[in-house]
């Protein structure tokens, strides 16, 4: 077992991933439930590998994650019959700033424009050193996690197949 523990900030200048190779991520939510695990199956484009990763929900920064390798086959498979269009499309980059390594994920799809720099931290009171690219931090603003922008990516594709009649808010700095 893992802990992760990570700091999110929304990216002021998207420039900062300019020219630096990125690895394309599609990932999707099996099952997610208030108080208990998330399984998330991701594959990583460009190496074409899969992981199936299970976390616990967030103790402040903090959470217990699983992840195990599985064959890409599967992934798809998961992701196409059992994550029902709970998937995000993102580019991942890792930019070094102030000798530490941030990813930084560009999103695709109805969140083009979303840009947010993951922090992993060896502990949660760890001092780090902002860039001036930095923006707001969003660590524990749930419209910002993943599966959040997963629920919005499967409206926004019930609504394209006539199946939602609800209207969509894009997280805050989105555009609508």
């Amino acid at each position: 077992m893992a802990i992760e523990i990570e700091r999110k900030f929304l990216v002021r200048d998207a420039g900062i991933v300019a020219g630096l190779a990125g690895e394309r991520i599609v990932q999707g939510y099996a099952v997610k439930e208030d108080g208990h695990m998330t399984v998330r199956v991701r594959i990583l484009e460009d190496r074409q590998v899969a992981f199936l990763t299970l976390k616990s929900p967030l103790r402040g920064l903090r959470r217990d994650e699983y992840e195990y390798s599985i064959p890409i086959d599967d992934a798809h498979a998961m992701l196409a019959n059992h994550c029902d269009h709970r998937i995000v499309r993102k580019t991942r980059h890792a930019v070094v700033a102030h000798g530490q390594c941030f990813e930084v994920d560009v999103f695709d799809g109805v969140h083009r424009g979303l840009v947010i720099a993951e922090l992993e931290l060896g502990h949660e009171h760890q001092a780090i050193l902002r860039p001036h690219w930095l923006g707001e931090e969003v660590s524990l603003d749930r419209r910002y996690g993943n599966y959040s922008l997963a629920l919005e990516e499967r409206a926004h594709m019930l609504a394209a197949r006539g199946r939602y009649m609800g209207t969509v808010v894009p997280p805050r700095g989105l555009a609508a």
